[in-house]
């Protein structure tokens, strides 16, 4: 199997431009907006569509490195308002409680919050020792839930209105094996997007998710990307419906639409951005090839 389109197919348009904006330019003027996981990968991609539109900006993340050099790209996009990252484990309350006093104090309070920050990695499930599933489970669901509970207290008593973007993953409604532990995050995440909702739309505050698809970007973890290029190591394009992979920008400008003045009337709803990828399905099933054998892992031995 190769890279090649097959004849007579073209797939879906590539997305405009780097630098293009899906809103009114200055869309975020004046607002601040939160972002967990803001330093690298597709936190920091979605940050640069809020910046792109006015918006001032609080990344956060784990590394203070990644951090500080993510703060200076940001702050040099096109149209960006004032940048700040903060150092946060969002497993720690208390940590996120300072967070948003800090921000608070500089920016003003945080109008929309993207819960971005999570963790994962492949594993078969019964190699999946305590550690590791809390590993994943306490920074992907219960992290979202304290960063989220930390902004919707804040909104609740001052009176204010708000939006919140959780990121989550399309196996929260399929299943996801090799990622019992994300999965089932991720399947609690989509279900706060529906609960809070419900709970905080009296308030004024709208909930949403946002699934990405397969959108390469440079920090991709290790095993993540060896496991695409076993998958389909000249290939990968043609193993997706749109016949190529997202743009980090694409999901970007998704986030910046829910989370906008033309989303209002959007709240519990969890939107796909992976141009149909985890709705395909063959006629014919494929060969079932075990989990183990998929991560080159050898028989289970206790």
């Amino acid at each position: 199997m190769t890279d090649e389109i097959p004849p007579g197919l073209s797939g879906l348009p590539a997305p405009p431009p780097l630098g293009s904006a899906a809103l009114p330019a200055g869309a975020y003027a004046g607002r601040v907006v939160l972002v967990t996981g803001g330093g690298t990968g597709l936190g920091k991609a979605i940050a640069a569509e809020f910046a792109r539109l006015g918006a001032d900006l609080v990344i956060a993340g784990r590394r203070a490195e990644r951090l500080e050099a993510a703060r200076e790209e940001l702050a040099a996009v096109p149209g960006a308002g004032r940048v700040t990252a903060a150092v946060c484990d969002i497993r720690d309350p208390e940590r996120i409680s300072e967070v948003f006093d800090a921000a608070q104090a500089a920016l003003g309070l945080p109008d929309v919050l993207v819960n971005n920050a999570a963790a994962n990695f492949p594993s078969p499930a019964e190699d999946l020792s305590p550690n590791a599933w809390r590993a994943v489970v306490d920074i992907t669901l219960t992290g979202t839930w304290f960063t989220t509970r930390e902004f919707g207290r804040r909104h609740l008593g001052a009176g204010t209105p708000g939006s919140i973007v959780n990121i989550g993953a399309s196996y929260a409604w399929t299943g996801g094996p090799g990622f019992a532990h994300s999965a089932a995050a991720k399947a609690g995440v989509k279900n706060l997007v529906e609960t809070l909702a419900v709970e905080w739309g009296p308030y004024g505050i709208q909930v949403n998710g946002l699934v990405p698809g397969l959108f390469p970007h440079a920090d991709m973890t290790e095993d993540i990307r060896d496991g695409l290029e076993r998958a389909a190591p000249d290939a990968r394009d043609c193993r997706q419906p749109a016949l190529r992979v997202g743009a980090p920008r694409e999901l970007g400008w998704a986030a910046t639409f829910l989370a906008s003045p033309y989303a209002r009337f959007i709240t519990g709803h969890t939107l796909v951005v992976d141009g149909a990828n985890w709705q395909r399905r063959s006629l014919v099933n494929p060969e079932v090839v075990p989990v183990r054998t998929q991560l080159g892992r050898g028989p289970y031995s206790p």
